[in-house]
């Protein structure tokens, strides 16, 4: 086995490229868009499992000098009641664009090829390998194919046409950077309130920065040219609007904001049945999409992508190698999308929702701080060990 062809160049793609060529494997990554995604989006969080996925392939420290450390959690009712506090030792949040540009200069360094115009439109098992076609008509072959290409991912529906369609959670997100502005909140801690009618989360950064992200309901989907015609100012206004009659300084995040990324809609894929067939096999979003709220996007493609080369070094058989990868990740990350729903849920809660939510987080937060935090060592502990054997 000596070449992968990657299918998406987002974030996943390029981690699964390094993987691969650790395990000895070249990988060429092939993209839709004509361009990179320098500058796109806004930005998320690392959470230290997903940290410690990347040191397995030797990531870490490439990471460890984009954005800040956000070691902890606090939970604001609407009526700015503190909920509770949790602790994320160990977690960065990133920009976006920082960190894609960052993943793919050292996938580029590492000897990693980009082609980007590639839009996927059909791949065909041949001569133990598969040969990929291209919408400008080229083809590329390689031994397998490796499905990183996200939410509406082409490769998954090339494994099973009969794929489920993403799920969508009645939210919106929205979000930015706001300068000039001098908060008193502790740096790095991420501030979440449970709003009336609107969640918002902000993170004092620096002196007088803060980064922010929002979820406006959105009962009703709206298509991507609906979400796109609204310019800078109806969202700010829409977001004002929402937030009005909440505490906290959301008013003045959004008047010192200068450009507000807005109104991409939220989905999950809870359970995928069908993950690889002949020499295809997908990771990340194309397997398992968990909505943003779980914090745990990123952290779960960068484990699927070392997971996946593991298998294949150490199982020379693909199709068994996909069984093994599967076998490693499925009810991890299930678990994962579960848990991201539910958080959602608690967004866009009711009176009575709120009631029960306001009475039981700071029950569920003192059992966790009495366990040491055993609750979520399943998450947040998970260790994958690069040198460990894979076994069928």
């Amino acid at each position: 086995m000596t070449k992968a062809l990657v299918v998406g160049a987002g974030l996943a793609g390029p981690v699964a490229a390094m993987a691969l060529l650790r395990a000895g494997i070249d990988a060429v990554v092939h993209e839709a868009y004509e361009r990179d995604a320098v500058g796109v989006g806004a930005f998320l969080t690392l959470s230290v499992n997903g940290l410690d996925a990347l040191r397995a392939v030797g990531l870490d420290d490439l990471v460890a000098g984009l954005g800040h450390p956000t070691p902890r959690m606090v939970m604001h009712n609407h009526r700015g009641r503190r909920l509770a506090a949790f602790d994320a030792a160990g977690s960065r949040t990133v920009g976006r664009s920082d960190l894609y540009r960052a993943l793919r200069d050292e996938a580029l360094s590492r000897g990693v090829e980009f082609v980007h115009g590639s839009r996927l439109t059909g791949a065909t098992p041949t001569g133990g390998g598969v040969t990929a076609r291209f919408a400008d008509g080229r083809t590329d072959h390689g031994d397998l194919l490796v499905g990183a290409d996200g939410l509406r991912s082409r490769v998954r529906t090339l494994i099973d046409p009969a794929a489920p369609a993403p799920r969508r959670v009645p939210l919106l997100n929205a979000g930015g950077f706001a300068r000039g502005l001098r908060l008193p909140d502790e740096r790095g801690t991420m501030q979440m309130m449970f709003g009336r009618r609107c969640f918002f989360c902000w993170i004092v950064v620096g002196e007088d920065e803060v980064w922010w992200f929002a979820n406006p309901p959105q009962p009703e989907e709206q298509s991507r040219e609906q979400l796109a015609a609204v310019g800078q100012e109806e969202a700010r206004s829409r977001l004002h609007a929402l937030l009005a009659d909440d505490p906290g300084p959301a008013a003045a995040i959004l008047d010192h904001t200068s450009r507000i990324e807005y109104g991409w809609p939220t989905y999950d894929l809870p359970s995928v049945p069908v993950w690889h067939r002949d020499r295809m096999v997908v990771i990340g979003d194309a397997a398992h999409t968990a909505a943003p709220s779980s914090g745990q996007g990123a952290a779960m493609a960068f484990e699927d992508a070392v997971q996946l080369a593991r298998c294949l070094r150490d199982l020379p058989d693909v199709p068994a190698a996909f069984a093994a990868y599967e076998r490693l990740r499925r009810a991890r990350v299930e678990r994962v999308v579960a848990q991201g729903r539910r958080t959602s849920t608690a967004k866009v809660a009711g009176p009575v929702g709120r009631l029960v939510r306001d009475l039981g987080m700071p029950v569920f937060a003192r059992l966790l701080a009495r366990n040491g935090g055993a609750a979520q060592a399943w998450l947040f502990d998970h260790h994958i060990e690069w040198a460990e054997r894979v076994r069928a």
